[in-house]
């Protein structure tokens, strides 16, 4: 009987997985109003709850929130906190004694608006959250001291210009004119970059009153108390005689006072950064040191520690050869400290002893995590997601990952996912190549598919085991999809990432095409049906592409530019034009060597849709328009689409879905056959 019984239950799990996946659908442009986007958890002082923020779309309204949540350790219990779609919350951050949550957000009328976000309190005890500074310019970010009567804040200097009728000798509602003596003058996001920095103020919370720290022509930020709260670490670039010409920034250590001086650290000719970490005992702080100043566009940052009363730092994780990410958290006994690691598509915690040389992996599989955030005990809150899952809070403890949060079940368990896949692939100069082939849900093997190589941006990043709109979009309208980490990309090593280092657009495009012949010669591309696209680097790279090789059907380059010595001073870079070309009228040859997209147009037989937002300080639109303009005066088929008031990320939710939808429809029109 028990025989029966259990042969019973395997037929009817068959039946019922059978009947799950005749129900479920592809993925449809509707579902990116239903992603909810899950971040920055933090464990309370009491091990209990874990709060944590989820971002959601508004399709009627077209606009974006975010709101607090927390769920219990266990995840039986999971409470909302703030419910306010005119004002996002974020950094919510516990006081140490677990009584309050602060966050920002920037609430109240016009006028309070434009003071910036400012720190608000919820009472664990119950009511509604209350404003606790009322500062100028807004608050960037804060923590809280160790016995939670201060906070230190990083307050943005006020821009008189957002309040025009106020301004002495000008006082109407126009805008005044913007004056700038800035070596680096634009931020996409930020605009035109005037005599504003950042700084550090204290924060008496039951006074409420505002101790400036930091001042002057520096950009203050990543502040953290030391044990006895004593002292403040920073992060900050203070290059004479002019920090604007550098990428050199230090770590900091500050007396908790107005009129105090602050101390350097670190000396190292490069981006120390991060968020300092104090050791238990306050004899350590740990922070990320990048690569030497002129890689800065390649970083792959290593993990360090320096003496807090001063001395020779030390590297941990340099025999790592991977990037170390994210937040830095000592292990109580002050022996070890754990991070992420960024490793070839995907990623992981790390135990990183002081003594080392032996970095532990804590977690594994093909998946990624981070924001770890820790509890009293050492066990960790962290997200964690795969190619088939979105980001969802997580607790590691006694070495298992453990799912708290169920943000997207309920959409996504009816969606039939595409099957992702790592490959390998090697170039003729014998480089080894990884990257991620995404198959559609109803793959057949040994049929020919069309095929889109869909670029990451960067180059500095990878394209990983997490999930990936996008990717899951084209997939479901019938495309198989080649992610690859060319050269430049990261979790590859320090030499991968460098080795395209003033030489743009020539070892990548190796790269590319190489996992293009291996998608064929696997007889999954069709050869006659092949497409490629991409964002940001990846759009530059689209360009670089179809004017090396005509194989591809049809192109689709968002936010890119082909005239390299058109971006001079108009784009934020200028920095890495400098110390990585050199002045365009010193290094003439070497522009033109990267702009051979531009200058060699007419090789370019590929249709080409090209997109960019029309105000984008990264990669400004003028990139795409001249591109645009060459094809059309040579006659080969292209459009240009402008998504107005858009920086280099588009914001508005209508546009995003507006902007996958003209992906499959230009890659249809050319790579679908017809009837």
């Amino acid at each position: 009987m028990r025989r029966l019984a259990l042969l019973a239950l395997m037929v009817c799990a068959a039946v019922a997985s059978t009947a799950g996946q005749q129900t479920a659908r592809p993925i449809s442009l509707d579902d990116l109003a239903r992603v909810r986007s899950v971040g920055d958890p933090q464990v309370s002082p009491d091990g209990k709850w874990i709060a944590y923020v989820v971002g959601t779309i508004d399709a009627e309204k077209d606009k974006r929130d975010s709101d607090l949540w927390m769920v219990g350790w266990d995840g039986a219990a999971r409470v909302r906190l703030t419910s306010t779609p005119e004002s996002g919350e974020s950094r919510p951050r516990w006081s140490p004694d677990g009584k309050y949550l602060a966050f920002l957000a920037s609430r109240g009328d016009e006028e309070e608006k434009k003071k910036g976000a400012q720190v608000w309190l919820l009472n664990r005890a119950g009511g509604e959250a209350q404003k606790l500074t009322d500062i100028k310019g807004g608050v960037a970010d804060y923590a809280w001291s160790p016995d939670g009567k201060r906070l230190v804040l990083v307050v943005n200097d006020f821009d008189p210009a957002s309040d025009p009728e106020k301004i002495e000798g000008w006082k109407r509602k126009t805008k005044p004119p913007i004056v700038i003596d800035r070596y680096r003058f634009k931020s996409d996001e930020d605009g035109y970059m005037t005599r504003l920095y950042s700084h550090l103020s204290l924060f008496d919370v039951e006074a409420k009153k505002v101790e400036v720290v930091t001042a002057g022509k520096y950009e203050d930020t990543s502040p953290a108390w030391s044990p006895d709260g004593k002292q403040i670490a920073f992060v900050s670039r203070r290059v004479e005689p002019d920090p604007d010409r550098s990428t050199d920034s230090n770590v900091y250590v500050i007396d908790a006072r107005g009129g105090a001086e602050p101390r350097a650290l670190t000396t190292y000719p490069g981006e120390d950064r991060g968020v300092p970490a104090w050791s238990p005992d306050g004899k350590w702080v740990a922070y990320f040191q990048a690569e030497e100043a002129k890689y800065y566009a390649y970083d792959q940052d290593k993990l360090a520690i320096v003496p807090a009363a001063g001395g020779a730092p030390k590297l941990l994780t340099s025999s790592l050869d991977r990037a170390a990410t994210g937040a830095i958290l000592w292990a109580a006994d002050g022996q070890s400290l754990r991070v992420v690691v960024e490793d070839d598509r995907a990623s992981y915690v790390a135990k990183v002893p002081l003594a080392g040389p032996q970095v532990e992996k804590v977690t594994s599989g093909r998946r990624t995590v981070s924001s770890i955030s820790q509890r009293p005990d050492g066990a960790l809150a962290l997200l964690a997601g795969a190619a088939t899952d979105l980001p969802d809070v997580h607790v590691l403890e006694n070495g298992a990952l453990r799912r708290v949060t169920r943000e997207n079940e309920s959409w996504l368990s009816a969606i039939r996912l595409a099957t992702t896949e790592d490959f390998t692939c090697q170039t003729k100069d014998g480089t080894v190549v990884n990257g991620l082939v995404a198959k559609p849900a109803d793959f057949t093997a040994g049929k020919k598919y069309p095929t889109v190589l869909y670029i990451h941006g960067g180059p500095n990043g990878q394209d990983d085991h997490s999930f990936d709109f996008d990717r899951e979009y084209f997939t479901a309208k019938g495309y198989v999809v080649l992610a690859v980490n060319y050269r430049g990309s990261s979790g590859r090593g320090a030499a991968y990432q460098k080795a395209i280092f003033a030489d743009w657009g020539n070892k990548e495009v190796m790269d590319l095409l190489s996992a293009v012949d291996w998608a064929v010669a696997q007889g999954i591309a069709d050869p006659e049906r092949l497409g490629i696209g991409g964002w940001s680097y990846g759009g530059i790279l689209t360009n670089y592409t179809i004017a090396t090789d005509p194989r591809f059907k049809a192109a689709v380059s968002g936010a890119s530019s082909s005239l390299q010595v058109s971006m001079y001073g108009i784009d934020q870079y200028i920095v890495q034009w400098e110390q990585e070309l050199g002045p365009p009228w010193k290094a003439q040859e070497l522009y033109t060597k990267v702009s051979y997209p531009f200058f060699h147009a007419e090789r370019i037989k590929t249709p080409t849709l090209f997109m960019g937002g029309q105000i984008d300080f990264n990669v400004p639109i003028a990139g795409v328009e001249q591109m645009y303009q060459a094809l059309k005066s040579i006659g080969v088929d292209t459009q240009l689409v402008i998504y107005p008031d858009q920086h280099h990320g588009l914001r508005i939710p209508s546009y995003n879905r507006d902007r996958l939808e003209r992906y499959v429809s230009w890659w249809d029109r050319y790579l679908k056959q017809k009837p």
